[in-house]
């Protein structure tokens, strides 16, 4: 893939409460962060699905830009093992300070792992495919209980190439009516009730948290780069929330998409389908579509044959908002 006028490289930055991961800095990353207002302080993870350099690039201007901003949390950089050695030349590409602090993660796989043979038609076919977590390190940020936990797994491309997926756990809000009806005065008695799970009010009554509570489903996002059709690409979006997705091809190109090994437009759009996601994100699409016709147009319209949920074809310093959480009943 290669620069247009209209699109940078990848460079794609998830913010989650005190989780921000920047997934595949391309060339360009640098400037792309500064016009939308992203500082290298915000930055707690890099995040590089594979090596090549569409997706890679621009790591060696993120980390001297760590560096000169003198970001004091260490910030974990995970790739797929097999590219440490361009991941370290990436980051002593030239002269600089190194001030940053980083900490290198690869994720590997047991020999003989696979992503899975996925049908053509979305369904899985080979089963259990393998799962990575990424560890927290030491000194990176957002690292507390109840932080979102991310892991990988691998996918089928021409390189080694893995995706991930971020997971926030499952956990109770308060309800606002039930804290009224109970009489728990706000300020930090409501604290005290979500830290240990009872108060004790000032007439003496005890309060439980699970008695002005409802429970919360955790959110999840899918960040899936270049691969072919594969069990993995299933896995890592089943159920998720936000799915960001390679449509490299529109599926009148499928032969192309299967011999460099990318997804078209529509198998995405099938794999959100089935997978239940509730807003699909399509990028990285080959320059040789015509704009705005096939691109957006083109790509919206064959998503909308298979898949009804929320839909942005991306384009550069789009915002996508994660979808709401769903309102639960409070517990009895």
């Amino acid at each position: 893939m290669v620069p247009t006028r209209t699109r940078n490289h990848n460079g794609h930055v998830l913010f989650f409460d005190d989780t921000t991961i920047l997934f595949d800095p391309g060339e360009g990353t640098q400037r792309q962060m500064t016009l939308a207002g992203v500082s290298a302080t915000d930055l707690t993870r890099i995040a590089i699905t594979h090596l090549h350099g569409d997706h890679s690039l621009g790591l060696a201007g993120v980390a001297q830009r760590l560096s000169g901003d003198q970001v004091r949390h260490t910030v974990p950089i995970s790739f797929p093992a097999s590219g440490q050695e361009w991941v370290r030349h990436l980051l002593d590409a030239s002269a600089y300070d190194h001030h940053e602090r980083v900490a290198l993660q690869p994720v590997a796989f047991r020999a003989g792992a696979h992503a899975g043979a996925a049908g053509a038609d979305g369904e899985a076919r080979d089963g259990a495919v393998p799962r990575a977590v990424l560890t927290r390190v030491d000194g990176e940020r957002g690292a507390g209980p109840g932080a979102p936990v991310l892991t990988a797994r691998p996918l089928e491309h021409r390189v080694d190439a893995v995706g991930y997926r971020l997971d926030e756990p499952d956990g109770v809000s308060l309800d606002p009516e039930a804290l009224a009806a109970a009489g728990v005065p706000s300020g930090p008695a409501v604290g005290r009730l979500l830290r240990d799970g009872v108060v004790t009010l000032d007439d003496g009554r005890t309060v439980r948290r699970d008695a002005v509570s409802v429970p919360r489903q955790g959110q999840s996002v899918a960040f899936v780069m270049d691969t072919r059709l594969c069990d993995a690409v299933l896995a890592l979006a089943d159920g998720v929330d936000l799915l960001v997705v390679e449509s490299t091809f529109l599926h009148r190109d499928a032969e192309l998409a299967a011999r460099w090994a990318h997804l078209t437009c529509r198998q995405a759009a099938v794999v959100a389908s089935r997978a239940g996601v509730r807003h699909l994100v399509l990028t990285h699409f080959s320059q040789r579509y015509r704009v705005p016709d096939e691109l957006p147009d083109g790509f919206e319209r064959e998503a909308r044959e298979v898949f009804d949920g929320g839909l942005t074809v991306a384009a550069d310093l789009d915002r996508v908002p994660l979808p709401p959480r769903p309102r639960a009943g409070r517990a009895r």
